[in-house]
């Protein structure tokens, strides 16, 4: 007999357009659709046709004007400055408006582009907001990202107006944001016509005559903006991921499917209800800042917060556990990584103890795989349900999760349970057939995908159609390998590049550094495939140990290449192991294994413009040389 969740996700694969038509009943619509879905020129679909809504009055004012203009809608806290703030739905409604003021004053219009690069301060998402309430593209860029990277999405997506702010602040440094902007426009070919500059009393930046205003001064002269139509399949903004060959990838997101599936996700998936204060600790600059700090949250009339700080060093492991505490966080969202950070400075939990969590319902992760001991970890520490999901910068909102607002289904450590209503999730194997249960292959969508998934790349639709549609045809390809066991649970092993052959075997890099993690000394850890002359690749592990491990690390190396043994078997031919202080990852905290397995292979590599600290990549440099990588010629 089937649960709830199987009726309704049968009927999201079954009847598409009548199950998505339902669930845009929850946003308000300045006029009705022509059609649900048009497939007409697949894969580029276009949902809920003919639409017309502005998602910043769906986001905003509709609240107010239903009465609740004095409820919270974003809480500021910033650990790295020690101070707070709160805006109403009433406060974001007059801010956001005078902003959208500010935007047209300069001239931008209806599907004109603004850039935003700043630091997590509630300005970033007024800006974000403001461009959605005049219908012009927002395309947020992490703050702090090098000149030239920056300036790369400056030609592409030619921006009429940058916003930004001074200064960004890490726990032991200032971090000038508006040099940086200045090297980027001045290597751009695209010139914009007007910058907007938040000044920050930590650090005041100096303006360019005729191009720089301070947001201060363009926000006190004003005329308030009222929001405009657009089309449902008008595009909302522009978010760029990194690029194989080096050019990014501007993801599309459009405005009608965007907001039905995130109104929808945050009832269904999150179990949340307006009101309630959601935290996704994540910064506005990735795919989680937009969703889930700043879109899904406000659409379903959440409290959102905007937290400016680390889950460790802000001051200590305790950070988390003080903002869910203050703010009676009732269903928080976080990276695997930042839960291994605490749990490498706090193994015992010492620091969950100082804090009343009794508001904390629910806790989601998601961004890497999250390793069973790690969730093992967090649940014994909060004694709450943690919920893995597994979502894309592609695809906007969960292919994959514990649907705790359907019915909360058991919990399997090292599965994101299974894939959402909308999500006809398969595994192929490399002829494009299904794989048997329980066999690693590429983890696929069939088509239709469901709302809120990217329906191009800007200004590059080929690229679009060969990079995700074009390995296997009439499914969207990942670019994960997993399996799907006999339940229909969803396993995310690796990236498709992460699986490695050893002597005829397939191996996932996730399955070892799941066993690696389960050791109770290691912190956190990388499993990479380096190229070997026998056996194809062989498996070299990266450990972090724990703080306050009092095991030499010669020993623990030991007891983890025993552990592999004992756990997979021989056949991983898993010998290769060394300590390291830490791993080299994004400022998202994706570890970064093509690198490092770049190093060990002795390719030239160019340093990933979202690496959280380039020095990390020498320090890997050293341990490989360590253990004879790369290879004697």
């Amino acid at each position: 007999m089937g649960t709830k969740f199987d009726e309704i996700y049968n009927r999201s694969l079954r009847e598409p357009e009548a199950f998505w038509s339902e669930a845009a009943a929850d946003i308000h619509w300045i006029e009705p659709w022509r059609e649900v879905l048009d497939a007409s020129n697949t894969p580029h679909l276009r949902w809920f046709p003919g639409g017309k809504l502005n998602t910043c009055f769906n986001c905003v004012d509709r609240h107010v004007e239903a009465g609740r203009g004095e409820q919270a809608a974003v809480i500021y806290d910033s650990a790295v400055t020690g101070t707070q703030r709160t805006l109403t739905y009433r406060d974001l409604q007059d801010q956001v408006a005078r902003f959208a003021g500010v935007l047209a004053a300069q001239g931008v219009k209806r599907g004109d582009r603004v850039i935003i690069y700043m630091a997590m301060i509630p300005e970033a998402i007024i800006a974000a907001l403001g461009c959605a309430r005049i219908g012009a593209i927002h395309s947020i860029v992490f703050g702090g990202f090098a000149a030239n990277e920056l300036s790369v999405r400056i030609d592409d997506c030619t921006p009429k107006v940058i916003v930004g702010s001074s200064c960004g602040i890490e726990p032991t440094r200032i971090v000038s944001y508006k040099p940086l902007l200045d090297e980027a426009i001045e290597l751009s070919n695209h010139k914009p016509d007007t910058c907007i500059i938040v000044q920050r009393p930590q650090e005041e930046a100096s303006l360019m005559a005729g191009r720089d205003i301070t947001w201060a001064e363009a926000m006190d002269t004003a005329e308030p903006k009222d929001c405009v139509p657009v089309d449902a399949t008008d595009p909302l903004y522009i978010l760029y991921t990194s690029g194989t060959t080096g050019q990014p990838k501007g993801v599309v997101r459009d405005n009608g499917g965007h907001a039905v599936a995130l109104q929808w996700s945050m009832k269904n998936i999150y179990n949340v209800v307006p009101g309630e204060v959601y935290w996704a600790a994540s910064d506005v600059g990735w795919v989680v800042g937009h969703s889930y700090i700043l879109y899904g949250p406000l659409l379903h009339g959440c409290t959102t917060v905007v937290y400016e700080g680390k889950p460790v060093g802000t001051p200590d492991p305790g950070a988390f556990w003080r903002v869910i505490s203050e703010h009676n966080v009732s269903v928080m969202f976080t990276a695997p990584t930042a839960i291994r950070a605490i749990r490498q400075q706090d193994p015992d939990g010492s620091y969950v103890e100082q804090y009343d969590l009794s508001s904390l319902r629910t806790l989601f992760v998601a961004g890497e795989r999250c390793d069973p001991d790690t969730l093992g970890w967090l649940e014994r520490q909060l004694q709450i349900p943690v919920i893995d999901h597994w979502w894309q910068t592609e695809t906007g909102w969960a292919i994959a999760a514990n649907c705790q607002g359907i019915e909360a289904l058991p919990i399997v450590p090292g599965s994101p349970t299974r894939a959402c209503p909308g999500w006809d999730v398969r595994v192929l194997d490399s002829s494009g057939n299904e794989a048997p249960t329980g066999d690693i292959g590429a983890i696929c969508v069939k088509l239709p995908l469901p709302p809120g998934i990217f329906p191009t790349l800007w200004n590059a639709d080929q690229r679009y159609r060969d990079s995700y549609f074009g390995k296997f045809p009439g499914y969207y390809e990942t670019g994960d390998a997993g399996m799907m066991d006999e339940n229909r649970y969803v396993y995310v092993m690796a990236r498709t590049d992460d699986v490695i052959n050893v002597a005829g075997h397939r191996l996932s890099t996730g399955a070892l550094e799941e066993v690696l993690t389960s050791h109770p000394d290691v912190a956190e850890c990388a499993v990479i495939g380096p190229a070997d002359p026998l056996k194809g690749q062989l498996p070299v592990g990266f450990v972090v140990l724990n703080a306050g491990c009092n095991q030499d690390s010669e020993q623990v190396i030991a007891s983890c290449i025993q552990l592999v043994r004992d756990k997979i078997g021989a056949v991983a031919a898993f010998k290769i192991a060394t300590a390291v202080a830490r791993l080299p990852k994004t400022r998202s905290g994706k570890i970064l294994r093509g690198t490092m397995k770049k190093i060990a292979d002795g390719e030239q590599y160019k340093i990933p413009a979202t690496i959280e600290d380039p020095a990390v990549l020498s320090e890997i440099t050293e341990a490989l040389s360590c253990i004879g990588y790369p290879l004697a010629s």
